[in-house]
């Protein structure tokens, strides 16, 4: 029985190396597919330079490397325009203060500065997933903050919220109404991160091949490299409470690749159950997208 299982796990493992490899080179055809389709520049070929103007939109401090670190550390290589915007403090636990730091931190070596980096804090929007979000809000802040900084990408949760919370479902569904009533300019693109089932959310690494046959607008993997640009990064700023020590610097980079170390900034979260999301959760790799359908312009909904 060996010798059918051992060649059959060695090609499983070339297999995701070839899919891994094979992303890094298309994940910036793909990105130019996407703005392009959706700018009076459609017939401009591929090979063509995009300005990618990318925000990503979540909830807490910790949900820019519990879920979207693949992305962001892609969008970085490749040169994009990366901000973020925090609906929340994270103030649950009364942490808030320190929270915003370690967002800064795991920004930071995620290869967002700290300037294109916004945390909101209304009382408005608690970080609490029994609070009802308001959607009007949410829509408003959002649509104010992509006219301000020109984004033509926009990406956030699903209507699952990968892990189900509230305010991860409220921020889709405020998206998905900026998409309906058409109150983003024709050429910004709204994504969705893909929620998955259980077994395939905890695979790691080894779901990557169902990831790349699934259909999806966008596909993010990361590994090892990226770390060495985001690095240079997130331990020169003149702001000293926002430097991360070297130890944790050589302790997480090199070991845990640049999305685990991200997660290692949030030391308030690093419970015994974040150990486990940290090495099996296929976020931490993996990220697909849909694109959230677009309804006419100014239409109004009462």
């Amino acid at each position: 029985m060996s010798f059918i299982i051992v060649p059959m796990v060695i090609f499983y493992f070339i297999w995701i190396t070839f899919i891994y490899y094979r992303n890094r080179r298309t994940v910036d055809k793909s990105l130019k597919c996407i703005v392009n389709s959706l700018s009076n520049r459609g017939a401009i070929a591929a090979s063509d330079d995009v300005d990618v103007r990318a925000l990503i939109v979540t909830a807490h401090p910790d949900d820019e490397c519990m879920f979207f670190a693949p992305t962001i550390i892609r969008l970085v290589e490749l040169n994009a325009t990366v901000r973020l915007l925090c609906l929340s403090a994270g103030n649950y636990y009364n942490q808030g203060t320190q929270r915003k730091k370690e967002l800064l931190n795991s920004c930071a070596l995620l290869g967002i500065p700290a300037s294109h980096v916004t945390i909101l804090d209304q009382k408005e929007l608690p970080d609490d997933p029994s609070a009802e979000w308001r959607i009007s809000l949410i829509s408003s802040l959002i649509r104010k903050h992509v006219r301000s900084h020109s984004s033509n990408m926009v990406l956030t949760f699903d209507g699952r919220g990968v892990s189900g919370h509230a305010n991860h479902t409220a921020i889709h569904e405020a998206v998905s109404h900026l998409a309906s009533t058409g109150q983003v300019t024709d050429d910004c693109c709204l994504l969705s991160l893909d929620t998955v089932g259980l077994f395939r959310k905890y695979l790691s690494f080894l779901e990557l091949p169902v990831s790349w046959l699934w259909p999806s607008a966008l596909c993010c993997v990361t590994g090892p490299r990226g770390y060495a640009k985001a690095k240079g990064e997130a331990y020169h700023s003149r702001d000293h409470s926002l430097v991360i020590p070297r130890q944790s610097q050589r302790s997480h980079g090199r070991v845990y690749g640049p999305s685990k170390a991200a997660m290692f900034c949030h030391v308030t979260q690093i419970l015994w159950f974040r150990h486990l999301y940290i090495f099996f959760s296929r976020y931490m790799f993996i990220n697909t997208f849909q694109m959230l359908p677009r309804g006419p312009r100014n239409l109004k909904i009462y």
